[in-house]
């Protein structure tokens, strides 16, 4: 029987163009963010089951790729529970291992510690259009900043990026988990149910308001506290500063400076933008994510008709390791859908250096072989990439192949 030539479902091969694509974002990612004082770290790829099944994950709990137990260790006895047989699994995101990692370090690490973190997570899920089983998460957070600071600089440090690679128009959207819960406690919602209730509410671009409505009434809420809810965002709708009605409308409820902290996060990016953008605030902004404690943002882009990124404050993650609360807050960008809409839009990656190609007839003699490879690394010495390659029959296609990857001029190498 044949060996399978095919990668795994939801995974795939990486062909030169694309990785040349990749290694390029990858490169503008780690300048930028530098440049903003982020530290490059990594964790490893495995983590230990229970860090990632404490119901800090949300839905990607359900989709983690479990690993069995190695040699003596595993032993299968014939009436079993999953932890008999699994110890540990491969990491659904980065910021669960990071949490483990400040932990793990914070006696070694400054305070703030600016943290950039990019590598592969794998999630057990449906693949489609710009989403794996195994895919490239690029993520920066701060850890042990309280302030909106933490939140200003997350904001402009994705968006520069995001403008460096050429992407204008986009929007990014705010909401705060806090404002949230205000809503639902203001509307008569009982805190037990807040988190069906945000379920509900984050289908709101999908089914709109009706829907919502809707939906709350089917799920058995009462009815006064769905229509003083539902009102909320109508009125919020014809204000002329949804913010400041919101201050005014939950004064007494909401956590005093969680306002007035959102405007000078709205205000202080908007007033830095390095490109043209949107910044919104965005009531119905849920995230999935149950470990969100405070501020949470999306971008979102037509060209892929969702968000390509994402983020938020989680400030009692670390505390699951530490016993002790840690202010954090990180933001994400969706490598993998910022690489599909690359690749559509025929994206060229800027050519720093000059490229030629050194094309060799084949069976050269050794002595001509070494004034080849000398000549090349003469060249590469000045700077200038160059590929020693056979020469093929059909060198016309062969130029154009090379030619498609950027290589400008060619030198032949022959035998007499």
């Amino acid at each position: 029987m044949a060996l399978s030539k095919k990668p795994v479902t939801g995974m795939k091969d990486i062909l030169p163009a694309e990785m040349q694509v990749r290694d390029y974002v990858i490169g503008l990612i780690q300048e930028t963010y530098k440049s903003f004082g982020f530290s490059h770290i990594e964790t490893p790829c495995m983590e230990n089951i229970g860090n990632l099944s404490s119901k800090q994950g949300g839905e990607n709990e359900k989709l983690i790729f479990k690993v069995l137990k190695r040699g003596e260790k595993l032993h299968i006895p014939e009436a079993q529970t999953e932890a008999d047989v699994v110890d540990c699994g491969m990491r659904y995101d980065l910021t669960v291992p990071l949490s483990r990692y400040y932990a793990n370090n914070q006696a070694q690490l400054p305070s703030p510690f600016k943290a950039l973190q990019m590598g592969n997570v794998w999630r057990a899920d449906r693949p489609q259009r710009g989403r794996f089983r195994q895919f490239m998460q690029c993520d920066i957070d701060i850890l042990g900043d309280a302030t909106c600071l933490a939140e200003i600089e997350l904001m402009s440090a994705t968006t520069t990026l995001l403008g460096k690679l050429g992407f204008t128009g986009f929007r990014v959207c705010f909401n705060d988990r806090r404002v949230l819960k205000a809503m639902a406690a203001y509307s008569g919602f009982q805190e037990a149910d807040y988190d069906q209730v945000f379920i509900i509410l984050d289908k709101m671009d999908k089914i709109g308001m009706d829907g919502v409505a809707a939906e709350l009434l089917e799920s058995g809420f009462d009815k006064a506290a769905a229509d003083r809810y539902m009102g909320l965002f109508a009125e919020m709708e014809q204000a002329q500063d949804s913010l400041s009605f919101l201050e005014e409308t939950l004064s007494g409820i909401i956590e005093d400076g969680v306002i007035a902290g959102m405007k000078t996060i709205i205000e202080s990016v908007k007033a830095t933008a390095s490109c043209e953008f949107d910044l919104v605030f965005d009531p119905t902004l849920v995230r999935g994510m149950s470990y969100y404690t405070g501020s949470i943002f999306e971008v979102k882009m037509a060209e892929l008709g969702g968000s390509v990124a994402g983020g938020g404050r989680y400030d009692e993650m670390i505390g699951k390791f530490t016993g002790m609360d840690t202010p954090a807050c990180g933001f994400s960008i969706g490598f993998e859908r910022i690489i599909t809409i690359l690749m559509e839009k025929g994206f060229q990656v800027p050519q720093a250096a000059q490229k030629k190609a050194y094309l060799v007839e084949k069976n050269m003699p050794a002595e001509k072989m070494v004034e080849v490879f000398r000549e090349a690394k003469q060249e590469r010495d000045a700077g200038i990439q160059v590929l020693v390659t056979s020469m093929n029959k059909n060198k016309k296609f062969q130029k154009e192949k090379l030619q498609a990857e950027g290589y400008e001029e060619f030198r032949e190498f022959f035998n007499r």
